[in-house]
């Protein structure tokens, strides 16, 4: 599958919980994060989702958003995941971040160059990615 998102996760189905309109879906990658999804209950079925079942998750860079020193702090997105910068590459407006997250698994972050400097972003730094459940797109083989 091709597609223009950057971060691609394949993984398999952990959970899916029903709710009225939208299904909260945990897929689990093999590095052990585990990613949460909240996708309507017709995509759910329409995907054949449940547990054991193969899935893909698709987040796009710009999407994630990366904090540092976060200890203490509660916030309401689902999906925290920590790492350490693995790379940067600099642009005119925006910076990409690649973060290795802690079972090996990489997430990639579209940010300003101007909030990787405010974070004192570099190689080697511990830094969260944030995405919230509701951006992440769900996939499964046909």
């Amino acid at each position: 599958m091709l597609t223009s998102s950057r971060n691609k996760f394949k993984g398999t189905v952990k959970s899916v919980k029903k709710g009225a309109v939208n299904d909260e879906i945990v897929i689990k990658l093999s590095g052990g994060t585990e990613i949460t999804a909240i996708i309507t209950n017709t995509s759910t079925q329409n995907l054949g989702l449940k547990e054991g079942v193969e899935a893909i998750a698709l987040v796009k860079a710009s999407w994630v958003i990366l904090a540092a020193d976060l200890d203490g702090i509660k916030l309401s997105a689902r999906n925290q995941f920590k790492g350490k910068v693995k790379e940067i590459k600099h642009g005119a407006v925006n910076d990409e971040v690649i973060v290795e997250l802690d079972g090996g698994d990489e997430v990639v972050a579209v940010i300003t160059v101007e909030s990787t400097k405010n974070l004192g972003l570099e190689k080697g730094k511990p830094v969260t990615a944030l995405i919230k459940a509701s951006h992440i797109l769900v996939g499964a083989a046909a």
